[in-house]
């Protein structure tokens, strides 16, 4: 295994496995050195809860980089999830030019909305800005909601076809030039999985799970970090995905026990064994 030491940017949401939260202890787990700043400080997430408090931090963001920048300090790859405002879209520009080492990686999730709407704070003009943010990220990771808004295209909805999503990685690769992994993608109710876009092999791959019902706080950060940490360990763009798949299938079964008083989140932590373990058999 390589040394390599990652930048995550996103927020920590004190309380609910998601975000920062969980980026941390995954990609730590998975034996990668890992940097956090954060974008803003809640006490909880905002699905289900009520009156959680929010501490914007954008204007620390560049005084952050400018110190780093000052004592030398570079990163191997940057990973951004959560971004609450256009400025700090600019700020984190600034950083992954000013602090990336020669061929450091760049990964996008473009964290915005899911079912065919936004999150709550953001609107189409950040969705604007979002999109040409991507431009040079080496991997984007969003879900079909995501994707329509960055497009400005209708959203797919359940109803498409095989056609209908390779249309879609294609001109969403445009936006970033290189490769996209399109997560949420089901043919067949019973399935549920993603759609990886090589740009160099003009290829698409897919990979599915048995479908969990029912809606899983944290779940996109889970997938994500895990990716992210994959490719670190030398995956492919194809093995990085899958993995990342299986890990999360495993979190939300950890969590179905308990899953009426742990509707929060998913129970990552007890899965990260079966994630060390398929590392190591690799």
């Amino acid at each position: 295994m390589h040394d390599h030491k990652i930048l995550t940017i996103q927020d920590v949401s004190c309380y609910g496995q998601c975000s920062l939260t969980v980026a941390l202890p995954i990609l730590s787990a998975m034996g990668i050195e890992t940097a956090i700043l954060p974008s803003a400080v809640l006490s909880t997430h905002t699905g289900g809860f009520t009156g959680y408090t929010f501490r914007d931090l954008t204007e620390d963001i560049p005084s952050i980089g400018a110190h780093w920048r000052k004592e030398g300090i570079t990163f191997d790859a940057f990973y951004t999830g959560y971004v609450g405002s256009k400025k700090q879209l600019s700020y984190i520009r600034d950083i992954v030019n000013n602090n990336a080492k020669e061929d450091s990686l760049f990964v996008v999730d473009p964290v915005m909305g899911d079912n065919g709407k936004l999150y709550v704070g953001f609107d189409e003009s950040f969705a604007a800005e979002m999109a040409s943010f991507l431009k040079g990220a080496d991997v984007i990771l969003p879900n079909l909601t995501e994707a329509s808004y960055l497009l400005r295209e209708p959203y797919l909805g359940t109803e498409y076809e095989k056609k209908d999503i390779e249309r879609l990685v294609r001109r969403l690769s445009e936006l970033n030039g290189g490769a996209v992994v399109l997560t949420g993608v089901s043919f067949d109710p019973e399935k549920l999985g993603v759609a990886a876009y090589d740009k160099d092999k003009d290829t698409v791959h897919y990979y599915f799970e048995k479908r969990i019902q029912g809606s899983f706080h944290g779940t996109g950060d889970v997938y994500a970090s895990s990716f992210v940490g994959g490719l670190l360990n030398g995956l492919t763009l194809e093995e990085a995905a899958d993995l990342a798949v299986d890990f999360t299938v495993k979190a939300i079964q950890a969590t179905l026990p308990d899953r009426e008083e742990h509707w929060y989140g998913v129970k990552f932590e007890q899965a990260i064994p079966f994630l060390v373990e398929r590392l190591a058999d690799r």
